[in-house]
């Protein structure tokens, strides 16, 4: 076939794209500003403490067994080296020279013709070009662009005289010999942030011995059991029928959030597992952690397993990280001596480090013209007709005025923008919000390919304005299964939330 296909981002999802499109036919190119594919796994981006919430087996694709990890423990749980090495090796052996390496998209648009050109700019030389595509696949993810407050940026660090290094979580490796310089080992590095990221970084830095204090609002939730769950367990769809979905399909799911009965049963389940999981870390009563995200209202969880592999939780019983919540970082301090809480507090600070999120991939990527034409830009949700009478959701936590969010982009499946479905010229892979990234990735990529080769069997709406109702019902059924979420996960993997399906 002559149709050529722009693939953006050399993570995961672009990896499986390419290689699902080369194989039926296409001409593949992938486009990576990075020097090595692996995208959030890239060798320029993980360091030692890295650890992922999936086990061995879980996180690959068909084509390529992944070989098993040295240390087997706790299910084989994956650290940042085992994924860099398996996307390299998948790459050098499906991608040879399709990838184009260190170049930065600064635009996308749709020229005059109906084709996509795509300009770059080569980040050693700084010299631009432009390449035409015939289609393109944005794989870009939701975790590739750092959000980084402005009133707690290293240029307001400057300003307000602060001496010290400040930088996200996401460029900790590049940071990691600085910080581990003897001059630096009595130094007081504040972490702001209480997700996984800020968990992992301060099991690293504790360990090397660095004094630590961690502010945050609200902790992740996690999932821990006091033993390695078997592999019919974790890969049954045990929680996937504990936890309601757009569709019940079954008599079991129905009965489970449909009655009173099932759905005092389903409660108490999930109570008892975040229960649980804090009696196997040993979490105190009086511990800032136990004020942590719902495991059954929410997506930010964290799957430990039977120990703490990074050590977090470990120092964190031990005493040796010094924990500030619920609290929010407002500032630097005037006098340059640490950060300002928002109740006016201060924290002394000599190092910086910003777990503080991610911001939409896509911002940079498009003129306004071409995003709206697109669709790519945050919905208000359209008022729905109450159809999911599930007594399970029936007391959802409530949401502040101030956090009630717009829907994300109307993106149909998470894959294509619903305004543009039926030019089949445009598609995105690694929007869908999902615990198995592997399978959702490669399905996806299989779904795009048949949607570019028109293949009769897909089943599409018959026009744009049917498949706009189809993501407004969606996003209606998002923001009632998950309270508040559109209020802080970006566009770029906000799309679709297949949690635990």
């Amino acid at each position: 076939m002559s149709m050529r296909v722009g693939i953006i981002g050399a993570g995961a999802a672009g990896l499986i794209t390419a290689k699902t499109l080369l194989e039926d036919g296409f001409q593949v190119q992938i486009l990576t500003r990075d020097s090595s594919v692996g995208g959030v796994w890239a060798r320029q981006r993980i360091y030692p403490s890295l650890h992922l919430n999936n086990v061995y087996g879980e996180f690959r694709f068909s084509s390529l067994p992944m070989p098993a990890p040295k240390d087997a423990g706790d299910g084989g749980r994956l650290n940042g080296g085992i994924m860099r090495d398996y996307f390299e090796s998948f790459a050098a052996r499906f991608l040879k020279e399709c990838i184009q390496f260190e170049v930065e998209v600064i635009n996308i648009h749709r020229n005059a013709s109906g084709k996509w050109e795509v300009s770059l700019r080569d980040m050693k030389t700084s010299g631009e070009e432009t390449i035409v595509f015939d289609k393109i696949v944005l794989c870009t993810g939701g975790c590739s662009s750092p959000h980084i407050p402005e009133s707690l940026s290293p240029s307001a660090a400057r300003q307000a005289g602060f001496k010290g290094d400040v930088f996200h979580t996401s460029d900790f490796l590049s940071h990691m010999e600085k910080l581990d310089a003897p001059d630096k080992s009595n130094e007081e590095i504040v972490v702001v942030g209480g997700g996984k990221s800020a968990q992992d970084f301060i099991g690293y830095a504790v360990g090397k011995g660095h004094n630590v204090t961690m502010i945050f609002t609200k902790a992740d939730s996690f999932l821990a059991a006091p033993f390695t769950l078997p592999g019919f367990i974790r890969k049954s769809r045990f929680l996937a029928v504990l936890s309601p979905h757009i569709r019940l399909e079954t008599r079991l799911e129905k009965f489970m959030h449909k009655t009173s009965i099932g759905s005092t049963l389903t409660h108490a389940f999930w109570n008892f597992l975040t229960w649980s999981s804090f009696d196997t870390f040993k979490i105190p009563p009086s511990s800032p952690f136990r004020n942590s995200f719902s495991n059954f209202w929410e997506i930010r969880t964290n799957d430990e397993g039977s120990r703490s592999l990074s050590g977090f939780f470990d120092y964190l019983k031990q005493g040796k990280i010094n924990v500030i919540a619920p609290a929010r970082a407002s500032r630097f301090a005037e006098d340059g001596s640490g950060l300002i809480l928002e109740d006016g507090s201060k924290v002394k600070a000599g190092t910086v480090v910003l777990a503080t999120g991610y911001k939409s991939s896509w911002d940079n990527l498009f003129d306004e013209e071409t995003r709206q034409s697109l669709g790519l830009s945050r919905q208000p949700v359209a008022s729905q007709p109450e159809t999911w009478d599930y007594v399970t959701l029936a007391n959802p936590p409530v949401v502040r005025s101030a956090e009630e969010p717009k829907a994300a982009a109307s993106i149909y499946r998470g894959i294509v923008p619903a305004q543009n479905l039926l030019r089949k010229d445009f598609a995105i892979n690694g929007s869908i919000f999902t615990v198995n990234n592997g399978y959702t990735f490669e399905v996806v990529s299989h779904w795009i390919s048949s949607y570019f080769l028109e293949d009769r069997f897909l089943q599409l709406p018959s026009s744009v304005e049917d498949a706009l109702v189809e993501t407004q019902i969606n996003a209606a059924w998002l923001r009632k299964r998950f309270p508040g979420t559109f209020s802080w996960v970006n566009e770029s993997y906000s799309s679709n939330v297949a949690f635990f399906k």
